[in-house]
């Protein structure tokens, strides 16, 4: 009988007589109904993605190759893609690779589908062309079988159109390399099975005789390659069918199909013989000369059939996987149309859907001819340019996903490769350069000694130590002098050491901050400008005393000696250390990376802590120097030639003027800048208080030595005198 589903040629014939049947056997069949089972090297539908458990075939269905078409694309990064094919059952196939190729995150132009049974007209061929040509694609997925290339290749010269790379599909490869061809264009690469050649295959067509087989298919095949006229001369023989027109050409080509035909037969051979030197081949038979096999039945043969595990005379491993296909190669081959008209067909890659990762696909771009249209080798074929590094997509509105602006990555991001969707946050201590394709250290900043602003602003911090430390000298050469005495020199001798600690501490403000010179930075700077502050303060009260107490009767003169200016400078003091103390207990400063103010900069500052704690410390100094300027600015114009009040005033007035406008300055800068500034408050105050009150003593001391003597002392008043004797 002839198994359901397969073509005359195609068929491998079993006789199962129904008389062998027992009894057993018949009951089987009525109880499991028979499917219909099929061996082919061809599928009838090889687009389909139906599969059945009763067929087999040797040539896989075609969409096998679809994951194989998807690596070529990606290979190349084609991402803007067109098809083309009929509206028959590859339809399904066009479906399937539609949604692996959007899934992979490229995208379909178009699809142009054509009618296979109906003639086409030429409105259709004209807008078919017309719509492959304006297209931006440069690359075509064709699907043809053999109806489609008389209809559409040869009709409609669509291979002709300059800029393409043709990626066709098809079964019948050698009809694709015989009829593509007539001044086509390269760029097209073939996707089919790989042909393999049986050993001694050719010298058993030589040899066998067509009266053998009479049937048209089998004489058509002989004639073809061995009687038609272009055939080498050693193969020629006398052909029963010369006279008749054939359109083959005489090579081995169209003989890839024997290959799998041969695969065929022998995989039901060895099925065969499994099943007769199993249990089941013991009810065989003999009938004559004929064999017959009342086990041969399609349901006993599928368990043999399915299970088949044989090697062929090429040495390949024959069996069938789950779905009843064999496992197979495909081959990529370039088709180079040389100027005489002929094709040379060029396999320049392969894919092996069974292979290990990695290993499945070969592509050899040096081997492949590209059309000379293109501009660059191999071609792109993208809706949009490739975003560089450091720029990111924006997919446009109502627009596939393949179409995008290019648009720079944001601030603190980049992107390392091309086509990014979106772009990457640096780590927090990097930063992006200047291209945002790489994240780089930040910029470490803080005030450093070898940086010019730290270098000035340590110089002039030494220069004012230095012309302090000159001052105190002078004031200790002449302290015997009335000048020095009359205001009071131990008090100036601890101002002079206080503003010399004053200038000195701004150096700890400069290099990198640590956990040491954050605790000292503001404690320090606080306590010996609370000093400072109380010894003016204290110069200021003497002043005023030493005026009220010449008045007759006053009882201020018991009160004129030194305790009372170092009670002032000993509890204004203690006072500030007491604040810093808690300060220091509750929230002790600590050094701290700032990467968020600047940007791409860590700043290395340090954290105040308590920044209630840091605004009470200068309120307390604003406090003394408020009261220091305010008794001072009431005495301006009390008598006596040596009279500091005028002096004091002044020194408490710059004072005042630069801790006012540092608070706002210092809170609108950051980093280096922001220790800077507060460097400069304490050298410009420190400096003021002491150019103030001490240079236009040193003036009269070095300069005006006629006005330092007893004599000038007892022209003035004796306010001047009251202070005179106080400061011995």
């Amino acid at each position: 009988m002839e198994w359901e589903g397969c073509t005359p040629q195609e068929t491998i014939e079993l006789a199962v007589p129904e008389e062998s049947m027992d009894t057993a056997e018949f009951e089987m069949l009525e109880a499991e109904p028979l499917e219909p089972m099929d061996i082919s090297y061809a599928s009838q539908n090889p687009f389909s993605s139906d599969t059945s458990s009763y067929l087999y075939q040797i040539m896989p269905r075609i969409l096998k190759i679809i994951p194989g078409i998807m690596k070529l694309l990606k290979h190349f990064n084609w991402t803007w893609i067109g098809i083309i094919t009929s509206d028959d059952d590859s339809l399904t196939f066009v479906r399937i690779l539609k949604e692996r190729i959007e899934q992979n995150g490229a995208c379909i132009e178009f699809i142009e589908i054509f009618s296979q049974i109906n003639p086409l007209s030429d409105e259709r061929v004209v807008q078919i062309n017309e719509n492959i040509k304006k297209s931006s694609t440069n690359v075509i997925v064709g699907l043809f079988n053999r109806e489609d290339f008389r209809g559409i290749i040869l009709r409609e010269k669509l291979q002709k159109i300059p800029g393409k790379v043709w990626i066709l599909i098809s079964e019948m490869d050698y009809q694709v390399i015989y009829l593509w061809k007539g001044g086509y264009k390269n760029s097209t690469l073939l996707v089919s099975r790989v042909k393999k050649n049986i050993p001694n295959f050719l010298k058993f067509i030589r040899e066998v005789k067509p009266i053998m087989f009479p049937n048209e298919f089998t004489a058509d095949l002989w004639w073809t390659a061995l009687c038609k006229k272009n055939c080498p001369q050693s193969i020629k023989r006398s052909c029963r069918f010369e006279g008749q027109i054939r359109l083959y050409p005489c090579d081995n080509a169209h003989f890839a199909n024997s290959y799998y035909i041969y695969n065929a037969v022998y995989a039901l051979a060895h099925a065969l013989r499994d099943m007769l030197f199993s249990g089941s081949g013991q009810t065989t038979a003999w009938n004559g000369d004929r064999r017959t096999l009342s086990d041969y039945l399609p349901w006993k043969l599928h368990r043999y059939l399915k299970n088949v595990h044989f090697k062929n005379v090429l040495g390949e491993d024959i069996f069938f996987d789950e779905n009843g296909d064999l496992p197979m190669e495909y081959s990529i081959t370039n088709l180079i149309f040389l100027p005489n008209g002929t094709v040379k067909p060029e396999i320049v890659g392969s894919y092996k859907p069974y292979a290990a990762p990695g290993k499945d696909f070969t592509i050899n771009e040096n081997m492949i001819v590209w059309e000379a249209a293109f501009t660059q080798t191999p071609p792109e074929s993208r809706c949009s340019q490739s975003c560089a590094p450091g720029h990111r997509k924006l997919t446009k509105e109502g627009k596939p996903v393949c179409c995008y602006d290019c648009i720079p990555c944001p601030s603190g991001e980049i992107s390392n490769e091309t086509d990014m969707d979106n772009c990457m946050k640096c780590p927090e201590d990097k930063w992006p350069n200047e291209k945002r394709d790489v994240c780089v250290p930040k910029f470490i900043s803080f005030l450093s000694h070898e940086e010019p602003l730290g270098i000035i602003l340590t110089l002039i911090s030494i220069f004012f130590i230095l012309i302090t430390a000159v001052l105190l000298g002078i004031f200790i050469k002449y302290h015997d002098t009335p000048i020095v005495r009359s205001n009071n020199r131990n008090l100036s001798y601890i101002l002079l050491v206080s503003l010399m600690l004053c200038f000195l501490c701004s150096l700890i403000f400069i290099g990198h901050p640590d956990e040491v010179t954050c605790v000292f930075r503001q404690t320090a700077f606080g306590i010996i400008f609370s000093i400072s502050l109380s010894t003016v303060l204290a110069k200021t009260i003497t002043v005023v005393m030493a005026f009220q107490a010449t008045k007759p009767g006053s009882k201020l003169r018991k009160w004129m000696g030194s305790r009372v200016s170092y009670s002032i400078i000993f509890s204004c003091s203690l006072l500030q250390v007491l604040i810093c103390l808690v300060w220091l207990g509750t929230a002790t400063p600590f050094p701290h990376q700032n990467i968020h103010s600047e940007i791409g900069t860590i700043l290395i500052e340090c954290n105040e802590g308590s920044a209630i704690a840091f605004y009470c410390v200068l309120g307390y100094l604003g406090f003394l120097a408020g009261i220091s300027f305010i008794v001072a600015f009431l005495a301006r114009n009390l008598p006596g030639s040596f009279n500091e009040a005028k002096h004091i005033t002044f020194s408490m007035l710059m004072f005042c003027s630069v801790w006012v406008s540092f608070i706002p300055t210092y809170l609108s800068t950051r980093g280096k800048y922001m220790v800077a500034v507060e460097i400069f408050a304490i050298l410009a105050s420190s400096s003021g208080i002491l150019g103030c009150i001490f240079i236009p003593k040193c003036h009269i001391i070095l300069l005006r030595p006629d006005r330092n003597n007893r004599k000038y002392m007892k022209q003035n008043s004796e306010a001047n005198r009251c202070i005179f004797r106080k400061g011995k």
